[in-house]
C-alpha cells in the first residue's frame, strides 16, 4: 500500500503541533546530561529531535545509546517550530523504534580523498552536499521537461546503439551487435532531426557517450544530453530557444531548491543574473579580439580551451553566446558561409552557422548547436570531405530529399549545467554514479 501521505521532513510546516512518525536514518547524535539530541534524515531533509528524560519512553531513552550513524529508525514525537534548528522545525521525541543497527560507517571517521569517496559513492551520496546537488539535478530535469512541454514540443527518444558517428569516429565506444559493429551514441541529434521533420519541434533527452581521454573537471565518458530540433528555425531562433531554456532552469532552481543551494553555499546572486536572461551574443571573430586584449590570443580557426572560455565569461559576467564559428572545428552537418553574416555557401565555407553558450566562472560550454545544412547536394559533399561513408547516412540525406526545410537545434549537457547551477567543483558530483576514464564501479 502506498504511504506517501505520511510525514516527511520537507513538509514539516504542514504538521506544526502534531504528533507524527518519522521513518528514516540516524544522521548524528549527541548527549547533554538528561537531554539527548538526535539528528535524523529521511531522504527529504534533516531534522533535530530532542529527548528529555522523563518526557519520553524510558526504553527509548536507553535505545538512543545503541544507535549508530545510519541506523534505520522510526521516531514518534510532536513537531514544533524552532527557527534555530535545521529547516526551522524540530521534534520533541516520545518514542524510538529501531529498525536496524548500522555497522561502523566508513565515510565519517575522518576526511577522505576523492578516490576513497568514489569507491564508496553508494554511501557518499547520503552526505549533505552530494544529496543537495542530486536534488538540484532532479529539479533541473523537471524544469527542462516543463520548458519544452509549455512550448508544445514532443519528447522524441533516440537510440543509444547506432550504426554510425555523429561527430567523428575518434571518440566512439564500439560494441559488437550480432553480426555487425555498433557504437554507443555521441548524440541524439541526427535522429532528432527526423523527429523535427515529422512533428515540427521535438527534443531528445538521454545518455550519450564520448571515448575522450579527458581528465578535466568538466568531462565524463557517460553524460545526459538535452537536444531540441525545430523545423523552420534559424540560428537566431536557436539562440533564443537556448537562452529561454537556461533562464527557465535558473528561475526554477532559485524558486524550488533554495535550501539545497544554501547547503551548497552557492552564490545565488549569480543565478539571478542567469534568470534575468539578456545573454550577450558575439561572433567568433569578436571573441578573438576580446581574448587578444586579455593576453590569451589564439590563431583564427582554433577552438577555445578552458582558459579562453573562462576569460569570455569574466568579460561579460554572465552567459555569452559565441556564434559563426570556424567551419573547420564544426561537424559536417552545419550550414556554412564564406563570410561573416554572408549568404550560405554551397561549397566549403569559412564560417559555420553554429553557436556555443559559454557559462561564467569557468564552467565552459553549456550549449553547442546551430543551423543545419538542408541542401542534399551540399550535405553529400560535406560527408565526402569528412571521409564518412555516405551509405551510412542515406536515411539522414532522405530528410533533404523529401520536404527539406531550414532547421536548427542544440545540445545542452545536463551534468555541466548542474555543476554550474550548484557551484560544485567537478561534474562527478552532479550524477549519481559518474563514469570517468578510471571509474567504472560501483
Amino acid at each position: 500500500m502506498l504511504s506517501f501521505d505520511r510525514f516527511f521532513i520537507e513538509n514539516a510546516d504542514r504538521f506544526d503541533g502534531q504528533s507524527v512518525t518519522l521513518k528514516g536514518w540516524v544522521y548524528n547524535k549527541r548527549s547533554s546530561g538528561k537531554i539527548k539530541f538526535l539528528m535524523m534524515r529521511d531522504g527529504t531533509g534533516i531534522m533535530q529531535g530532542i529527548l528529555f528524560k522523563g518526557e519520553c519512553e524510558e526504553q527509548s531513552f536507553e535505545e538512543f545509546e545503541k544507535l549508530t550513524q545510519e541506523s534505520a529508525i522510526e521516531v514518534t514525537g510532536k513537531i514544533r517550530k524552532e527557527p534555530r534548528s535545521v529547516g526551522g522545525y524540530e521534534m520533541g521525541i516520545s518514542s524510538i523504534k529501531t529498525v536496524s543497527i548500522a555497522e561502523p560507517y566508513p565515510i565519517s571517521p575522518k576526511d577522505h580523498g576523492v578516490e576513497f569517496l568514489m569507491q564508496h559513492r553508494h554511501l557518499w551520496i547520503r552526505s549533505q552536499k552530494q544529496w543537495a546537488a542530486l536534488r538540484v539535478r532532479a529539479e533541473i530535469i523537471r524544469s527542462i521537461h516543463e520548458y519544452f512541454d509549455n512550448l508544445g514540443f514532443i519528447q522524441f527518444d533516440a537510440p543509444i546503439l547506432t550504426p554510425n558517428s555523429c561527430e567523428g569516429t575518434s571518440t566512439l565506444f564500439k560494441t559488437d551487435y550480432f553480426e555487425e559493429e555498433a557504437f554507443l551514441t555521441q548524440s541524439g541529434q541526427l535522429y532528432g532531426e527526423t523527429g523535427a521533420m515529422a512533428f515540427g519541434k521535438v527534443y531528445t533527452f538521454g545518455p550519450t557517450f564520448r571515448a575522450e581521454k579527458s581528465a578535466t573537471r568538466k568531462h565524463l565518458t557517460e553524460f545526459w544530453m538535452i537536444e531540441p530540433e525545430v523545423a523552420y528555425m534559424d540560428l537566431e531562433g536557436n539562440m533564443e530557444l537556448g537562452e529561454g531554456l537556461v533562464s527557465h532552469i535558473a528561475k526554477t532552481v532559485l524558486e524550488k531548491r533554495a535550501k539545497e543551494l544554501t547547503l551548497l553555499e552557492r552564490d545565488v546572486a549569480k543565478l539571478e543574473v542567469v534568470k534575468a536572461g539578456g545573454f550577450p551574443r558575439i561572433s567568433y571573430d569578436e571573441a578573438l579580439k576580446i581574448l587578444e586584449k586579455r593576453g590569451l590570443g589564439i590563431p583564427w580557426g582554433e577552438d577555445f580551451g578552458a582558459p579562453h572560455e573562462t576569460a569570455l565569461g569574466e568579460e561579460f559576467g554572465k552567459p555569452v553566446f559565441v556564434h559563426h564559428m570556424p567551419s573547420q572545428i564544426k561537424a559536417f552537418y552545419f550550414k556554412q558561409s564564406d563570410s561573416l553574416f554572408g549568404p550560405a555557401s554551397e561549397t566549403t565555407g569559412k564560417y559555420a552557422f553554429g553557436c556555443d553558450l559559454i557559462a561564467p566562472d569557468g564552467y565552459g560550454e553549456i550549449i553547442g548547436g546551430g543551423q543545419r545544412e538542408e541542401n542534399v547536394a551540399v550535405l553529400q559533399r560535406r560527408i565526402k570531405e569528412h571521409e564518412l561513408n555516405e551509405a551510412d547516412y542515406q536515411w539522414y540525406l532522405d530528410l533533404r530529399r523529401f520536404g527539406s526545410v531550414p532547421h536548427s537545434g542544440f545540445g545542452l549537457g545536463l551534468e555541466r549545467t548542474v555543476a554550474w547551477m550548484t557551484g560544485v567543483p567537478h561534474v562527478r558530483e552532479t550524477v549519481p554514479y559518474p563514469r570517468l576514464m578510471n571509474t567504472l564501479r560501483p
